[in-house]
């Protein structure tokens, strides 16, 4: 039996929990949800899938992405809730013998956007939150680190967790990279009716940073948009949306929204990729739809 997750901290947390729930005889498989979508990813009987669109070849599967919900049935457990760790700690709680309260509560938080405005400007402030921005979805490379925090979270109070000598490393760099991130935020960003839209694809490599720091830095915005390249081919784009967490007000579901533009998410936050040659036509849209802000019908 193997995990097939995504590489975020809801991904992470996902793992730590199955990890303590089920008999695993394989390596966790990390993989972006586009590919999942694309059918790029070869899932097997008896794969656990959690935080990521279905497949019916697999065993289990735990989501809560509204864009992701299926009809057919299957083992597991799917809802609209703040986090994928969530349900999968609901589903397994009553046989664990560990107490992931504290860790699922965090992941809620996170993944759901619910944090003031202290722990966006200076997320150092709250342990989890910094450490969820240690976790790079982009940097395949990075598996061995992804898999080293799942051991670390299901073992070892946070305190511990955040005194790991590659966990203290790279906490430092995200917090010197989200200075430098503020600086990337400011060039490349505009504001037009209510929709901050920050364009990177100037960038050989986007910057990556605090993902919540476009609402604190753009506060008249009610829902940002972000876009991107893939990577350096520059043959594909990503196209990210998330609404304020703090001027509250955008009334289009993001995720919705781009599941017209091969993407999907949540009501607040949801992403897309397609290719380059679609952006002069697919952006347009997106913006269009998001400064008319009209309750979007599925």
């Amino acid at each position: 039996m193997r995990i097939v997750t995504r590489p975020d901290f809801d991904g992470v947390v996902c793992a730590a929990v199955l990890e303590e729930a089920l008999a695993l005889t394989e390596p966790t498989l990390w993989v972006e949800p586009n590919d999942m979508q694309q059918g790029k990813v070869e899932v097997r009987d008896g794969d656990a899938i959690a935080n990521l669109p279905f497949d019916p070849r697999c065993s289990l599967w735990f989501d809560h992405h509204a864009t992701n919900r299926v009809t057919v049935p299957f083992e597991g457990a799917f809802e609209v809730a703040p986090s994928a760790a969530g349900l999968v700690w609901s589903y397994y709680r009553d046989g664990l013998t560990k107490d992931l309260t504290e860790l699922i509560r965090e992941a809620d938080r996170i993944d759901s956007a619910d944090l003031t405005r202290d722990e966006v400007e200076a997320p150092e402030s709250n342990p989890y939150v910094l450490l969820s921005m240690t976790i790079f979805g982009r940097k395949g490379q990075d598996a061995p680190y992804w898999d080293r925090l799942v051991d670390l979270l299901r073992s070892r109070p946070i305190d511990e967790v955040m005194a790991d000598p590659e966990v203290k490393r790279r906490c430092e760099a995200v917090v010197a990279q989200n200075k430098e991130y503020r600086r990337h935020l400011s060039s490349c960003t505009h504001v037009k009716e209510g929709v901050s839209i920050t364009d990177f694809r100037g960038y050989e490599e986007a910057p990556e940073g605090n993902r919540f720091l476009v609402y604190a830095m753009f506060p008249d915005a009610v829902v940002s948009v972000k876009i991107r390249y893939v990577d350096r081919a520059r043959k594909r784009v990503v196209l990210s949306v998330g609404h304020s967490i703090f001027n509250v007000g955008c009334n289009v579901h993001a995720g919705h929204l781009l599941s017209k533009f091969n993407g999907g998410g949540h009501f607040g936050a949801a992403a897309c990729t397609f290719e380059a040659s679609m952006a002069d036509k697919y952006i347009p849209r997106i913006i269009g739809a998001l400064q008319e802000n009209k309750p979007h019908e599925h």
